[in-house]
Protein backbone atom coordinates (compact mmCIF):
# COMPACT_ATOMS: atom_id res chain seq x y z
CA UNK A 1 0.00 0.00 0.00
CA UNK A 2 2.77 2.44 0.92
CA UNK A 3 4.52 1.63 -2.39
CA UNK A 4 1.37 2.61 -4.30
CA UNK A 5 1.17 5.94 -2.43
CA UNK A 6 4.83 6.69 -3.27
CA UNK A 7 4.14 5.98 -6.94
CA UNK A 8 1.14 8.31 -6.97
CA UNK A 9 3.11 11.02 -5.16
CA UNK A 10 5.96 10.80 -7.68
CA UNK A 11 3.53 11.00 -10.60
CA UNK A 12 1.86 14.09 -9.11
CA UNK A 13 5.26 15.70 -8.55
CA UNK A 14 6.27 14.99 -12.17
CA UNK A 15 3.03 16.46 -13.50
CA UNK A 16 3.39 19.51 -11.29
CA UNK A 17 7.01 19.97 -12.36
CA UNK A 18 6.08 19.65 -16.05
CA UNK A 19 3.30 22.20 -15.61
CA UNK A 20 5.64 24.59 -13.82
CA UNK A 21 8.28 24.25 -16.56
CA UNK A 22 5.64 24.88 -19.21
CA UNK A 23 4.51 28.02 -17.39
CA UNK A 24 8.11 29.23 -17.10
CA UNK A 25 8.71 28.62 -20.81
CA UNK A 26 5.51 30.45 -21.72
CA UNK A 27 6.52 33.34 -19.46
CA UNK A 28 9.97 33.54 -21.09
CA UNK A 29 8.50 33.65 -24.58
CA UNK A 30 5.97 36.26 -23.47
CA UNK A 31 8.83 38.40 -22.10
CA UNK A 32 10.82 37.84 -25.29
CA UNK A 33 7.99 38.89 -27.62
CA UNK A 34 7.15 41.91 -25.47
CA UNK A 35 10.77 43.02 -25.55
CA UNK A 36 10.99 42.33 -29.27
CA UNK A 37 7.96 44.53 -29.87
CA UNK A 38 9.39 47.14 -27.54
CA UNK A 39 12.70 47.02 -29.43
CA UNK A 40 10.89 47.41 -32.75
CA UNK A 41 8.93 50.35 -31.33
CA UNK A 42 12.10 52.01 -30.01
CA UNK A 43 13.79 51.50 -33.39
CA UNK A 44 10.74 52.98 -35.14
CA UNK A 45 10.69 56.01 -32.83
CA UNK A 46 14.44 56.44 -33.29
CA UNK A 47 14.04 56.37 -37.05
CA UNK A 48 11.21 58.88 -36.81
CA UNK A 49 13.48 61.22 -34.86
CA UNK A 50 16.28 60.61 -37.36
CA UNK A 51 13.87 61.33 -40.20
CA UNK A 52 12.69 64.49 -38.42
CA UNK A 53 16.29 65.59 -37.96
CA UNK A 54 16.98 64.81 -41.61
CA UNK A 55 13.93 66.81 -42.68
CA UNK A 56 14.98 69.69 -40.42
CA UNK A 57 18.42 69.51 -41.96
CA UNK A 58 16.88 69.49 -45.43
CA UNK A 59 14.74 72.50 -44.56
CA UNK A 60 17.83 74.40 -43.45
CA UNK A 61 19.56 73.52 -46.71
CA UNK A 62 16.93 75.56 -48.54
CA UNK A 63 18.10 78.79 -46.91
CA UNK A 64 21.47 80.46 -46.30
CA UNK A 65 23.48 78.32 -43.90
CA UNK A 66 26.87 77.34 -42.57
CA UNK A 67 27.93 73.88 -43.75
CA UNK A 68 29.69 71.65 -41.22
CA UNK A 69 31.84 68.64 -42.10
CA UNK A 70 33.56 66.48 -39.50
CA UNK A 71 37.09 65.10 -39.53
CA UNK A 72 37.03 62.48 -36.79
CA UNK A 73 39.48 59.83 -35.64
CA UNK A 74 42.73 58.48 -37.00
CA UNK A 75 43.44 59.32 -40.63
CA UNK A 76 43.91 55.98 -42.36
CA UNK A 77 42.32 53.88 -45.09
CA UNK A 78 40.33 51.81 -42.61
CA UNK A 79 38.49 54.72 -41.01
CA UNK A 80 38.21 56.64 -44.30
CA UNK A 81 38.09 59.81 -42.19
CA UNK A 82 39.40 62.09 -44.95
CA UNK A 83 37.27 60.36 -47.59
CA UNK A 84 34.07 61.10 -45.66
CA UNK A 85 35.21 64.65 -45.01
CA UNK A 86 35.92 65.29 -48.69
CA UNK A 87 32.58 63.82 -49.77
CA UNK A 88 30.87 66.18 -47.35
CA UNK A 89 32.93 69.14 -48.55
CA UNK A 90 32.04 68.44 -52.16
CA UNK A 91 28.32 68.45 -51.34
CA UNK A 92 28.66 71.57 -49.19
CA UNK A 93 30.48 73.52 -51.91
CA UNK A 94 27.92 72.48 -54.51
CA UNK A 95 24.99 73.76 -52.40
CA UNK A 96 24.17 77.29 -53.57
CA UNK A 97 22.97 78.32 -50.10
CA UNK A 98 26.26 77.51 -48.38
CA UNK A 99 27.76 80.75 -47.09
CA UNK A 100 30.80 79.18 -45.50
CA UNK A 101 32.17 75.80 -44.45
CA UNK A 102 33.42 74.67 -41.07
CA UNK A 103 35.54 71.54 -40.75
CA UNK A 104 35.03 70.25 -37.21
CA UNK A 105 38.34 68.55 -36.28
CA UNK A 106 38.90 65.83 -33.69
CA UNK A 107 41.85 63.82 -34.96
CA UNK A 108 45.37 62.90 -33.77
CA UNK A 109 46.54 62.58 -37.37
CA UNK A 110 47.67 59.53 -39.28
CA UNK A 111 48.74 58.81 -42.84
CA UNK A 112 50.81 61.61 -44.41
CA UNK A 113 49.69 60.43 -47.85
CA UNK A 114 45.95 60.69 -47.10
CA UNK A 115 46.48 63.96 -45.23
CA UNK A 116 48.36 65.42 -48.19
CA UNK A 117 45.68 64.28 -50.62
CA UNK A 118 43.00 65.89 -48.46
CA UNK A 119 44.97 69.14 -48.31
CA UNK A 120 45.33 69.19 -52.10
CA UNK A 121 41.63 68.50 -52.61
CA UNK A 122 40.55 71.28 -50.26
CA UNK A 123 42.77 73.74 -52.14
CA UNK A 124 41.30 72.54 -55.45
CA UNK A 125 37.72 73.02 -54.22
CA UNK A 126 38.55 76.46 -52.86
CA UNK A 127 39.76 77.50 -56.32
CA UNK A 128 36.53 76.22 -57.87
CA UNK A 129 34.38 78.04 -55.29
CA UNK A 130 36.40 81.14 -54.31
CA UNK A 131 33.43 82.88 -52.67
CA UNK A 132 32.95 80.13 -50.07
CA UNK A 133 35.41 80.39 -47.15
CA UNK A 134 36.64 77.28 -45.33
CA UNK A 135 37.40 77.37 -41.63
CA UNK A 136 38.79 74.68 -39.34
CA UNK A 137 37.39 74.48 -35.81
CA UNK A 138 39.48 72.32 -33.50
CA UNK A 139 37.55 70.79 -30.63
CA UNK A 140 39.73 68.32 -28.71
CA UNK A 141 42.75 67.66 -30.91
CA UNK A 142 44.15 68.49 -34.33
CA UNK A 143 47.68 67.14 -34.51
CA UNK A 144 50.13 65.81 -37.09
CA UNK A 145 48.21 64.74 -40.23
CA UNK A 146 45.10 66.57 -39.04
CA UNK A 147 47.06 69.82 -38.91
CA UNK A 148 48.39 68.98 -42.40
CA UNK A 149 44.75 69.10 -43.51
CA UNK A 150 44.00 72.21 -41.43
CA UNK A 151 46.74 74.17 -43.17
CA UNK A 152 44.48 74.36 -46.23
CA UNK A 153 41.76 76.26 -44.32
CA UNK A 154 41.39 80.02 -44.54
CA UNK A 155 41.44 80.30 -40.76
CA UNK A 156 41.81 77.93 -37.82
CA UNK A 157 39.84 78.35 -34.59
CA UNK A 158 40.53 76.48 -31.36
CA UNK A 159 39.43 76.11 -27.77
CA UNK A 160 41.92 77.27 -25.14
CA UNK A 161 42.51 73.62 -24.13
CA UNK A 162 42.62 72.10 -27.63
CA UNK A 163 45.73 70.10 -28.58
CA UNK A 164 47.35 71.55 -31.71
CA UNK A 165 50.56 70.97 -33.66
CA UNK A 166 52.85 67.92 -33.83
CA UNK A 167 54.36 69.06 -37.13
CA UNK A 168 56.72 66.13 -37.51
CA UNK A 169 57.02 62.58 -38.85
CA UNK A 170 57.59 59.36 -36.93
CA UNK A 171 58.55 55.82 -37.90
CA UNK A 172 58.82 53.25 -35.13
CA UNK A 173 59.57 49.56 -34.74
CA UNK A 174 61.43 46.99 -32.66
CA UNK A 175 64.77 45.20 -32.81
CA UNK A 176 64.96 41.57 -31.66
CA UNK A 177 68.42 40.68 -32.96
CA UNK A 178 70.12 40.87 -29.52
CA UNK A 179 67.44 38.68 -27.93
CA UNK A 180 67.76 36.15 -30.74
CA UNK A 181 71.52 36.07 -30.26
CA UNK A 182 71.12 35.26 -26.55
CA UNK A 183 68.61 32.52 -27.34
CA UNK A 184 70.81 31.04 -30.03
CA UNK A 185 68.35 31.75 -32.83
CA UNK A 186 69.76 32.31 -36.31
CA UNK A 187 68.00 34.65 -38.74
CA UNK A 188 67.95 33.28 -42.29
CA UNK A 189 66.76 36.10 -44.53
CA UNK A 190 67.22 35.98 -48.30
CA UNK A 191 66.53 39.04 -50.48
CA UNK A 192 66.94 40.05 -54.10
CA UNK A 193 68.03 43.67 -53.82
CA UNK A 194 70.44 44.96 -51.19
CA UNK A 195 67.82 47.07 -49.41
CA UNK A 196 64.80 44.80 -49.75
CA UNK A 197 65.04 43.67 -46.12
CA UNK A 198 65.44 47.20 -44.79
CA UNK A 199 63.85 47.61 -41.36
CA UNK A 200 63.67 43.88 -40.65
CA UNK A 201 63.29 43.70 -36.82
CA UNK A 202 65.16 40.39 -36.59
CA UNK A 203 68.32 41.64 -38.30
CA UNK A 204 70.98 43.99 -36.87
CA UNK A 205 70.73 47.70 -37.73
CA UNK A 206 72.38 48.61 -40.99
CA UNK A 207 73.85 52.17 -40.95
CA UNK A 208 73.31 52.64 -44.67
CA UNK A 209 69.68 51.54 -44.49
CA UNK A 210 69.06 53.67 -41.39
CA UNK A 211 70.36 56.66 -43.36
CA UNK A 212 67.90 55.87 -46.15
CA UNK A 213 65.07 55.59 -43.64
CA UNK A 214 65.98 58.90 -42.03
CA UNK A 215 66.18 60.51 -45.45
CA UNK A 216 62.60 59.42 -46.18
CA UNK A 217 61.39 60.87 -42.87
CA UNK A 218 63.23 64.14 -43.48
CA UNK A 219 61.73 64.46 -46.96
CA UNK A 220 58.18 63.91 -45.71
CA UNK A 221 58.85 66.36 -42.89
CA UNK A 222 60.06 68.96 -45.39
CA UNK A 223 56.85 68.48 -47.40
CA UNK A 224 54.79 68.94 -44.23
CA UNK A 225 56.66 72.13 -43.30
CA UNK A 226 56.25 73.54 -46.80
CA UNK A 227 52.49 72.93 -46.73
CA UNK A 228 52.13 74.59 -43.33
CA UNK A 229 54.20 77.60 -44.41
CA UNK A 230 52.21 77.93 -47.60
CA UNK A 231 48.90 77.76 -45.75
CA UNK A 232 49.76 79.91 -42.74
CA UNK A 233 52.20 82.31 -44.37
CA UNK A 234 53.35 85.31 -42.33
CA UNK A 235 51.04 84.37 -39.46
CA UNK A 236 53.63 81.83 -38.26
CA UNK A 237 55.94 82.96 -35.47
CA UNK A 238 59.69 82.57 -35.79
CA UNK A 239 60.05 79.83 -33.18
CA UNK A 240 62.64 77.01 -33.44
CA UNK A 241 60.20 74.54 -31.83
CA UNK A 242 57.45 75.17 -34.34
CA UNK A 243 58.39 72.23 -36.57
CA UNK A 244 59.98 70.06 -33.88
CA UNK A 245 56.98 67.73 -33.57
CA UNK A 246 55.74 69.08 -30.22
CA UNK A 247 52.16 70.07 -29.46
CA UNK A 248 50.64 73.15 -27.83
CA UNK A 249 47.40 74.06 -26.14
CA UNK A 250 45.02 76.14 -28.20
CA UNK A 251 45.77 79.34 -26.31
CA UNK A 252 49.50 79.03 -27.08
CA UNK A 253 48.91 77.95 -30.68
CA UNK A 254 47.33 81.34 -31.42
CA UNK A 255 50.46 83.17 -30.28
CA UNK A 256 52.57 80.95 -32.54
CA UNK A 257 50.35 81.56 -35.55
CA UNK A 258 49.20 77.94 -35.75
CA UNK A 259 45.64 79.17 -35.08
CA UNK A 260 43.81 82.44 -35.61
CA UNK A 261 41.57 82.71 -32.57
CA UNK A 262 39.17 81.11 -30.14
CA UNK A 263 35.94 79.76 -31.52
CA UNK A 264 33.43 76.94 -31.75
CA UNK A 265 31.28 75.74 -34.63
CA UNK A 266 28.39 77.87 -33.37
CA UNK A 267 30.41 81.02 -32.79
CA UNK A 268 32.16 80.81 -36.17
CA UNK A 269 28.82 80.28 -37.93
CA UNK A 270 27.25 83.20 -36.08
CA UNK A 271 30.07 85.72 -35.82
CA UNK A 272 32.40 84.95 -38.73
CA UNK A 273 30.30 83.46 -41.51
CA UNK A 274 27.17 85.35 -40.41
CA UNK A 275 24.90 82.36 -41.13
CA UNK A 276 23.56 80.90 -37.88
CA UNK A 277 21.70 78.02 -39.54
CA UNK A 278 24.09 75.08 -39.37
CA UNK A 279 23.76 72.10 -41.72
CA UNK A 280 25.88 68.99 -41.20
CA UNK A 281 27.08 67.61 -44.54
CA UNK A 282 29.13 64.78 -43.04
CA UNK A 283 28.09 61.51 -44.75
CA UNK A 284 26.18 59.21 -42.39
CA UNK A 285 25.35 55.51 -42.39
CA UNK A 286 22.51 54.58 -44.72
CA UNK A 287 19.00 53.93 -43.36
CA UNK A 288 19.24 50.13 -43.67
CA UNK A 289 22.42 50.06 -41.57
CA UNK A 290 20.82 52.15 -38.81
CA UNK A 291 17.70 49.92 -38.74
CA UNK A 292 19.76 46.71 -38.65
CA UNK A 293 21.98 48.02 -35.87
CA UNK A 294 19.11 49.19 -33.66
CA UNK A 295 16.94 46.11 -34.16
CA UNK A 296 19.99 43.90 -33.63
CA UNK A 297 20.66 45.49 -30.25
CA UNK A 298 17.01 45.15 -29.22
CA UNK A 299 16.83 41.53 -30.36
CA UNK A 300 19.95 40.52 -28.45
CA UNK A 301 18.57 42.18 -25.32
CA UNK A 302 15.35 40.19 -25.68
CA UNK A 303 17.21 36.91 -25.99
CA UNK A 304 19.24 37.61 -22.85
CA UNK A 305 16.05 38.44 -20.92
CA UNK A 306 14.33 35.26 -22.13
CA UNK A 307 17.16 33.03 -20.97
CA UNK A 308 18.12 35.08 -17.95
CA UNK A 309 16.29 33.08 -15.22
CA UNK A 310 17.85 29.72 -16.13
CA UNK A 311 21.38 28.35 -16.14
CA UNK A 312 22.66 31.40 -18.06
CA UNK A 313 22.83 33.30 -14.76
Amino acid sequence: MEHEHNWERKLIEKLASASLNEQRSARRWKIFFRLAWLGAFVAFVGLMFADFESRSNAAAVGQPHTAVVSLDGVIDSESNATGKMLDGLQAAFEDSNTRGIVIRANSPGGSPVLSGMANDEILRLKKLYPKVPVYMVVEEVCASGCYYVAAAADRIYVDKASIVGSIGVVSDGFGFDKAMEKLGIERRLATAGSNKGMGDPFSPKNPQQEAIRQGLLDEIHAQFIAVVKQGRGKRLADDPDLFSGRVWLGSSSIKLGLADGMGSVGSVARDVIKAENVVDFTPDDDLASRVARRIGVSFSGGVRAMLGDTRWH
